[in-house]
């Protein structure tokens, strides 16, 4: 138990953290993180300016702390609780999985967001798509994570 609860108090302390730091970027992280075509990365990049995608990169070794504690805390929080269990097999594995996952995809985001923001490639543009691809990965990964939670919350209620 004591592993759920410090994997789950660092991920939420980074994750308020960068979220404070990223905050004055415009439009948001998550536009970028969406971005799947050059030119749509590139008008988020060009409003930023130099200095935000200085500190839009200066932000990515920290969130990868942040994954290595979200992909923990889900997978201790399903398989080292109670919170699950009258969730089924199926239901238990897959929440077990479902934030390792998505850190997983979300490090794959992170280092091509490295390498896309140090200089434009706007010729490469399946990178552009694979990184979005990844953000989208993520996004529905942690959204399953956080409804399976909700169902065996749910489940156990009635």
């Amino acid at each position: 138990m004591r592993a759920v609860w410090l994997s789950g108090l660092i991920a939420a302390a980074l994750f308020a953290g960068l979220a404070w730091y990223l905050a004055p970027l415009e439009p948001g992280v998550v536009a970028l993180q969406l971005a799947f075509t050059p030119k749509a990365f590139g008008e988020i990049v060009h409003l930023w300016s130099a200095e935000g995608v200085a500190h839009y990169r200066r932000h990515l070794p920290f969130d990868c702390l942040l994954l290595v504690a979200y992909g923990a805390f889900g997978y201790f929080l399903a398989t080292r609780t109670a919170m699950l269990e009258g969730a089924g097999r199926f239901l238990r594995a897959a929440a077990a999985w479902a934030l390792p996952l998505a850190a997983a995809a979300d490090a794959a985001e992170n280092a091509l967001h490295w390498w896309l923001t140090a200089e434009p490639r706007f010729g490469v543009p399946a990178a552009y798509a694979l990184a979005a691809g990844c953000a989208a990965v993520k996004w529905l990964l942690i959204a399953g994570f956080g409804l399976l939670v909700a169902y065996a919350g749910a489940r156990t209620k009635a």
